[in-house]
């Protein structure tokens, strides 16, 4: 077997893009005995342009050309419109290569066409209907066949992807608005119907520039059966939902936030997937997709099948997926979802219930390597997009390079960050001081891992609370705490991420069934607490101390961690090389502290450049202004200030230039 070089993913982005096949971007190509080889020996990672349905011609007819891998199928036909459903008029031959794939022509079946494949098993007892695992298009929920669809579509966003190489950055202010499609708008007026993507494109395009992100990131577009999943418990890993419109309006949807300045991140499920009847499960009357093993092969916190990440035609499936949506839908990331669950053999399994590995080890050596090798193959590919994980562990190196020991993805989730802060914040602020290490643990670890921020649709679901609800006391303390947390969010080295309802406020915690509440944009308090995340967004881009070195030490600098009897931090953010810090301040308590003394490397005039305590956004407007330093050394730094710190107020100070 060939063995697969071991390159580094371009975790900088500043790499050229490695030689493309010029065939690369084709919608179908018959399978060559070149392509069988790959994907015999498992390096195969452009199956939809072969496998599934494709629309060509033959001999001058034109038709749908089919193909199915089903290794252990006894016999396998295509039903469908055309042909009554009737599994004896279109059966698919098997090819001589031993490949396991079935294929066929069926003439005058054109877009639109409805299909299954029959597939008969080697038990006589075994006659099932299955979806396409290809299909690029799917009936609409609930029905489960597959549709003939070409996805023919002229993109005008090449300025876009020309430039995104220095959007997606490691060194560039990533803010990410995380969307769920069904629920982030709907028209009441007609059933509080979802809006399909076309429509969504105006309003989502117009609130993400005004509020100043830099990306969204959508909850799974894949197919999936239960709508309540979230697109968690995915089977379209080639087809986006038709809930919301036809393939070519997703795109349309992503051209359009591309061509406004707006980079698009896909959630994306390569560990497990639902057991519907209709879809990868027992595919062929094997355990094709999942290991028989149900130890190694079913999820039990989510009911769900786990792949086979050792098996290779399932690694080129989901490999082939994650290119697909990079190449045909113009995604400038993933976000792995569960990458925990694919790591350790042992994930929400008590003893008994999972068989170690083959050095009695509870690692899954096989994900492992799994998910190297999508990494090192996305970069070869899409240099210019980033992979992120979900991973809630202290699993080791997940966004360093394979060749030093890494996973390879380019960026983390900071789960440890996220959960810590949370339960600071929603404590009681007389409470506080006996948990500052929760608020400053997070600097001990913070550039071990390439970190985003993130506040996500996790936190605010199952009982947690929405984010306004989980702050402490009074309605006005409320959300001057949650300004305070949203602004020390973006002062925090890493890339921030925020879930959609938060920006203004909701109270209720989100409900995929229904919209979000925007009627609470009547009332003062959420108008202004969605403008300090406008104004903050806005901030934090033209800061570059704020994003440059986020995942560098020298891009940060504690002045005092230590004051949790008034639970006080002050912390400065830098440009390793320029000599210009930005100096913030979170007073976490609703004390006002006067003149509490700071120390401040440079001498001359700090003006506070913004401050959560603002009028603008609901604070009770006590502005510092400007503050000369004093040649009285403190905290270890030659000068210090005297500013005034209002109660629950992060402030941000910069040294007027010239003085």
């Amino acid at each position: 077997m060939k063995k697969s070089p071991q390159s580094t993913p371009a975790h900088s982005l500043n790499r050229k893009p490695a030689p493309q096949d010029p065939s690369a971007h084709r919608t179908y190509q018959p399978l060559s005995d070149p392509d069988i080889y790959l994907f015999k020996e498992g390096n195969h990672f452009r199956l939809y342009q072969h496998l599934g349905a494709h629309e060509t011609s033959e001999s001058g007819i034109q038709g749908t050309h089919f193909a199915v891998w089903a290794p252990n199928a006894r016999a396998v036909s295509v039903i469908g419109e055309f042909n009554g459903w009737d599994p004896q008029l279109h059966p698919l031959n098997p090819r001589w290569d031993a490949s396991g794939i079935w294929e066929g022509f069926i003439p005058g079946v054109l877009q639109g066409s409805l299909y299954k494949f029959h597939i008969l098993g080697n038990d006589n007892n075994y006659k099932i209907d299955k979806s396409d695992p290809f299909a690029f298009y799917s009936e609409k929920s609930p029905k489960t066949a597959s549709v003939v669809w070409n996805l023919g579509y002229e993109w005008r966003d090449d300025t876009w992807m020309k430039e995104r190489r220095c959007h997606n950055s490691l060194d560039a202010p990533l803010s990410i608005y995380e969307v769920h499609l069904g629920s982030w708008k709907r028209v009441t007026e007609e059933g509080d119907r979802f809006l399909t993507y076309r429509e969504l494109a105006p309003p989502l395009i117009e609130y993400v520039k005004r509020l100043g992100f830099t990306h969204v990131e959508f909850m799974p577009v894949m197919e999936h059966p239960f709508y309540g999943s979230w697109g968690y418990q995915s089977l379209g890993y080639f087809c986006p939902t038709s809930r919301f419109g036809e393939p070519q309006d997703l795109m349309y949807l992503i051209d359009q936030l591309h061509q406004n300045g707006i980079g698009v991140i896909l959630d994306w499920v390569p560990s497990h997937f639902p057991t519907d009847g209709h879809g990868l499960s027992y595919f062929d009357g094997t355990h094709l997709y999942e290991h028989a093993d149900p130890q190694k092969g079913y999820h039990p916190d989510w009911g769900s099948y786990i792949f086979n990440h050792g098996r290779n035609e399932v690694r080129e499936f989901l490999i082939s997926s994650a290119l697909f949506w990079l190449d045909k839908y113009h995604a400038d990331g993933l976000r792995v979802d569960a990458v925990a669950s694919m790591l350790y053999l042992d994930y929400s399994r008590k003893e008994g219930e999972w068989s170690p590995n083959q050095h009695g080890g509870k690692e899954n050596i096989e994900a492992i390597s799994f998910i190297k090798r999508l990494n090192e193959v996305v970069y070869q590919n899409f240099p210019d997009v980033q992979m992120i994980a979900e991973e809630s562990t202290a699993w080791p190196m997940v966004s360093r390079p394979i060749d030093t020991g890494g996973l390879g993805f380019g960026m983390k989730w900071n789960m440890g960050w996220m959960h810590d802060t949370l339960v600071y914040f929603s404590k009681d602020p007389v409470h506080r001081k006996h948990h500052h290490n929760e608020l400053t643990f997070s600097m001990l670890y913070a550039f071990t891992e390439n970190f985003i921020l993130s506040f996500s649709h996790d936190e605010v679901v199952h009982g947690k609370g929405a984010m306004l609800a989980k702050m402490p006391r009074d309605e006005w303390q409320k959300f001057a705490n949650l300004r305070l947390l949203f602004g020390y969010m973006f002062a925090h080295p890493g890339k921030k991420l925020l879930f959609m309802g938060a920006e203004f406020g909701q109270w209720n915690e989100w409900y995929h069934e229904r919209s979000l509440d925007w009627h609470l944009l009547q009332y003062e308090p959420h108008q202004k607490l969605q403008q300090w995340v406008c104004d903050l967004n806005s901030f934090y881009r033209k800061q570059e101390a704020l994003f440059t070195a986020d995942f560098s030490p020298e891009g940060f600098e504690w002045i005092d961690c230590s004051d949790w009897q008034q639970g006080v931090v002050s912390f400065l953010r830098k440009v390793p090389g320029k000599d210009d810090p930005l100096l913030i301040v979170c007073n976490l308590t609703p004390a006002v502290r006067e003149n509490y003394r700071i120390g401040v490397p440079l001498a001359g005039v700090w003006e506070e450049i913004l401050t959560s305590d603002h009028r603008d956004y609901g604070g009770s407007h006590m502005l510092n202004g400007i503050k000369a330093a004093d040649r009285q050394p403190f905290h270890g730094k030659p000068f210090s200030i005297l500013p005034m710190l209002p109660s629950l107020c992060v402030m941000f100070f910069k040294r007027k230039a010239g003085t």
